[in-house]
């Protein structure tokens, strides 16, 4: 099988014939569940599945498990059991019929509380207060991504011992000198209409090999739901093509662009008429608490938050209308309309949307201004 557009051919093509004859096999019945949960790097996306007897219809239906955590870095060895709680289930498009993809917090087996990894828990305080419940947070959240060759070190489609044309004709582009790794960007999209996720569009991106694909709008914690799974799903595609997903946000030195998961976000009161008010409001909160918000916006996103390549330094908070290379962009129709939403250009590629999309929901909505600890 080739990635197609300057992909390498994979090993994985070879098997296809013996491949989709196995997985014609009927289950008589039977259902496998695939458990995904993020391992205690933060970064990483594990899974493992079941066997259960009957279709899920709820949550349910789906039992808690167990994993080893000395092994993902989430428990000592001399204690090592994590207990899988489910929280929500997708169609499983690879395996298709009744199978399912399910999502899962990682708790303690023995107190049944979270472990101190689990930061969609955390964010869950924030998504499950009154005053941001009544606000109905809307994210669309623009998730960027560099495809590499199997060796994970040179970018799709670049020369293996130099470099491509310098950028300019490879954002939005078409063409096989241009758009590197498309195969694995329709895969990717068709795979998350298949489980269900709400993604709301794709393109190429600025840099040669580089990729980004939207989800959303989604509400409050489903964001980070989404976007995780969203993510499972591109590592999952990027296994069968032989290549390799990069999140890094400065995943080539240099004077390429890095990759960033900016925020699109709003509230009821932003939406609604006269919310443009609020939106000045919200951006200049988040400017009193930048430094706490960039500090877990990402790894290594400093390398990425220079002040060039369409973005703001990271030292300095800034906001404009249309303003790609502030902190804070805000779209021409909302100015115009005088509501809508704002774009927070700041997180990187490979942040952890839970802790994004809740302290920008704790900053706006939450914290009274005064003096004090952002959420951690």
């Amino acid at each position: 099988m080739s990635t197609g557009n300057g992909g390498a051919a994979g090993v994985w093509g070879r098997n296809d014939a013996a491949f989709d004859r196995f997985m014609s096999l009927p289950q008589n019945g039977k259902v496998q569940a695939c458990y995904i949960w993020i391992g205690g790097s933060g970064q990483d996306i594990r899974s493992k599945t079941r066997t259960l007897n009957k279709k899920v219809t709820s949550l349910k239906d789906l039992p808690g498990w167990n994993f080893d955590g000395s092994s993902t870095e989430q428990a000592p060895g001399n204690d090592s059991e994590v207990w899988l709680e489910p929280v929500k289930f997708w169609n499983d498009p690879f395996r298709g019929g009744d199978n399912v993809l399910v999502l899962c917090e990682c708790l303690h087996p023995k107190t049944m509380k979270p472990i101190e990894s689990n930061s969609r828990a955390r964010a869950r305080t924030v998504f499950e207060a009154k005053e941001v419940e009544q606000e109905e947070t809307w994210y669309g959240i623009e998730q960027e991504y560099t495809l590499f060759e199997a060796d994970g070190v040179t970018p799709l489609g670049w020369p293996q011992f130099g470099y491509p044309g310098p950028q300019g004709p490879y954002y939005c582009s078409n063409g096989a000198r241009r758009a590197y790794g498309r195969q694995v960007m329709e895969a990717h999209y068709r795979v998350c209409l298949a489980a269900g996720i709400e993604i709301s569009g794709t393109n190429a991106e600025v840099m040669a090999g580089q990729w980004e694909y939207q989800i959303g709008p989604c509400i409050g914690i489903d964001s980070g739901d989404q976007v995780w799974l969203s993510r499972f799903l591109l590592e999952r595609v990027c296994e069968a093509f032989q290549v390799v997903v990069s999140f890094h946000p400065k995943p080539i030195k240099g004077d390429w662009n890095g990759a960033g998961a900016h925020t699109n976000y709003s509230t009821k009161t932003m939406r609604n008429a006269g919310g443009f008010k609020e939106i000045i409001s919200a951006i200049e909160k988040l400017g009193k608490k930048h430094k706490e918000h960039v500090a877990v916006y990402g790894i290594d996103n400093d390398q990425r938050l220079t002040g060039h390549h369409e973005t703001a330094s990271i030292d300095k908070f800034s906001y404009g209308v249309a303003d790609r290379g502030a902190s804070v962009r805000i779209p021409n129709q909302a100015e115009k309309d005088g509501c809508g939403y704002f774009e927070d250009r700041r997180p990187a590629s490979n942040c952890d949307p839970y802790v994004v999309t809740s302290m920008i929901a704790h900053t706006t909505l939450l914290w009274d201004g005064k003096p004090g600890p952002c959420l951690e």
